[in-house]
């Protein structure tokens, strides 16, 4: 067979070897991740809740979700380990700015270059409500909605 043949055959088994190498060390990451795990850390589940540890065994963590509240969880299920300003972020809402974050704003006004005055018609408040028309307010003939008139 010539080197032509082969070359498809050494290019598959190559590239199996590349994906299995990769996936091996995230498992070796993600095993070693677990296993850096000590009381106090916050961590992701894999379902995607926030807890802090309590306690680590062989197998098994014992998860604090709320407060006073226990779980046990498998250490396979642990998601992601947390560092503790990512953790308090997420979980307390520390929105703590740091000096060098862009400060941008809640709402579109600055992007738009509108007025500040509030008496401009473009801040003008748009009433979406139905207003009643005079057919509307009261039957011409004295009949409510659903009568049929027959006598």
């Amino acid at each position: 067979m010539s080197l032509v043949t082969l070359l498809p055959f050494i290019v598959l088994i190559g590239a199996m070897f590349l994906m299995t190498r990769s996936a091996k060390k995230k498992q070796q990451a993600a095993a070693q991740m677990r296993s850096d795990m000590q009381p106090g850390t916050g961590v992701r589940t894999i379902g995607g809740m926030y807890a802090t540890v309590k306690e680590v065994h062989d197998d098994m963590v014992l998860l604090e979700v709320a407060p006073g509240v226990h779980a046990v969880y498998a250490k396979n299920s642990i998601g992601a380990v947390l560092d503790d300003d990512e953790y308090n972020r997420i979980v307390h809402g520390d929105d703590a700015l740091k000096a060098d974050d862009p400060i941008v704003p809640d709402d579109a006004s600055s992007l738009t270059g509108a007025a500040d005055d509030a008496d401009s018609p473009a801040d003008a408040k748009i009433d979406l409500g139905k207003k009643p028309d005079a057919a509307d307010a009261e039957p011409k003939d004295g009949k409510a909605d659903g009568d049929t008139g027959a006598k």
